[in-house]
């Protein structure tokens, strides 16, 4: 160091500044990336707002945009908010009125013994129709699907058949409403607004995604009429599970039995039954439809791809129609598998139902491919059988028409047996 002239010793510092500062940059750079996403954004916010001051010629230059979930969270919500309606049901009830009767006095029994001046003056409250009033019975949540006026909600929402449908937009515009189509097993329902002149742009809709893609932990976004007060309330969560099962209280007062469920943490409270669960690009991935009592944050929606099979039935058939393959089954597992001595510890086992009805219905689908008792269905369409994939699901998510392939073990011995499904019987 001591033979360095000035020079050279200015020179040395300067180098090592620079390189100190550049390794510095790159340390820092990878620490910001790699830290949590709170940390993250809380860095971003610190650097948009002391960058402009770095250079006061600069001052008024809009800061840095640093994309992030909140960003997809609020323009999918903006992109979809005006899809997104309340479902108001309305219908003519009897208003009553009170008033007062003396029963000593309209007694013509004690009318032949006492004078008038000498009955009792009781005063006993009675009550009579006195016409009728339209009132609001129930409300609920939908959402706009295509650009003509077509509504998709829950089943329940729409249940009353002697009531009247009006649709609350998000500006507050109210539209008469007509159920166009119930789904039979699912708590699915269509509605057509009913108007005859249609706005000349259409209305905004809420594209459908594709339910079969979606993944436990995925970010999702809750809208409805929460409460039945507060209009487009919108939650944010994540999925929970995939394929639940779950027994909720029907409108009808008994149970139902829904399946193939999302569950999602996402606020649903109640009035956003028939509001769409979106994914971040703002595409419904589901319907919200139900939510567990007595938990916190446990909520739980229909899985769109039944919307998107419900409409092309509506446009094919002029109704919801469900595919029929014609068997009657027990599903195999380990323990099924080992009481009747089987080979496989999966699949559907074709057998008779508990009043000796037979395995394999007369002229049905499942009869015309050669399926019989005895029969194991490994496979649907190549998907393996199991306690969450059963049979019935499978063949839900297929329509009427469509051709299937089976995978079937018969005396030890796999084949594969093709046919096409059928409308379900009214009947069954």
């Amino acid at each position: 160091m001591d033979n360095l002239t000035k020079t050279q010793f200015v020179t040395l510092i300067i180098l090592v500044s620079f390189v100190t500062s550049l390794v510095t940059g790159i340390v820092t750079v990878t620490l910001v990336n790699q830290a949590p996403p709170l940390m993250t954004q809380a860095i971003y916010k610190v650097l948009e707002k002391v960058t402009p001051d770095l250079n006061n010629s600069n001052a008024n230059q809009a800061p840095p945009v640093f994309t992030n979930e909140q960003d997809f969270i609020v323009k999918a919500v903006e992109k979809v908010s005006s899809a997104v309606v309340s479902v108001i049901a309305t219908k003519d009830l009897p208003v009553f009125e009170q008033y007062f009767v003396n029963p000593f006095g309209q007694d013509e029994f004690f009318k032949q013994f006492f004078p008038p001046e000498l009955l009792p003056n009781f005063q006993v409250p009675q009550y009579r129709q006195k016409g009728t009033e339209n009132k609001q019975i129930s409300t609920g949540t939908g959402f706009f699907i295509s650009v003509d006026g077509l509504i998709a909600t829950n089943k329940h929402v729409v249940a009353d058949k002697e009531a009247v449908y009006w649709i609350i937009m998000n500006d507050g515009k109210k539209l008469k409403a007509k159920v166009l189509a119930l789904d039979s097993l699912q708590d699915v329902a269509i509605l057509k607004i009913d108007e005859d002149v249609p706005p000349a742009s259409g209305y905004n809709f809420v594209p459908l995604g594709d339910s079969e893609n979606i993944k436990v932990g995925q970010t999702v976004i809750a809208i409805g009429n929460a409460l039945g007060e507060f209009q487009n309330t919108v939650s944010v969560g994540v999925i929970s599970g995939l394929r639940r099962s779950i027994i909720a209280s029907s409108a009808t007062g008994g149970d139902e039995v829904l399946q193939e469920l999302i569950q999602t943490d996402a606020a649903i409270n109640p009035g956003n039954s028939g509001g769409p669960l979106l994914d971040l690009s703002g595409k419904a991935i589901g319907i919200n439809t139900a939510i567990a009592q007595g938990a916190e944050n446990v909520g739980f929606a229909l899985p769109i791809n039944l919307v998107k099979k419900d409409l092309a039935d509506i446009k094919q058939f002029g109704k919801i129609e469900y595919a029929y393959l014609g068997i009657r089954y027990a599903l195999i597992n380990a323990q099924v598998k080992e009481e009747k001595k089987l080979s496989v510890d999966y699949g559907a086992l074709l057998s008779k139902g508990p009043k000796d009805e037979p395995a394999v219905m007369a002229n049905s689908p499942a009869g015309k491919m050669g399926l019989k008792e005895g029969d194991i269905v490994l496979e649907f369409n190549g998907v393996k059988i199991t306690q969450s994939n059963t049979l019935s699901s499978l063949i839900n998510r297929h329509r009427a028409g469509e051709k299937i392939t089976l995978k079937v073990l018969r005396e030890g011995k796999e084949s594969n047996f093709s046919g096409t499904l059928e409308p379900r019987p009214e009947n069954i």
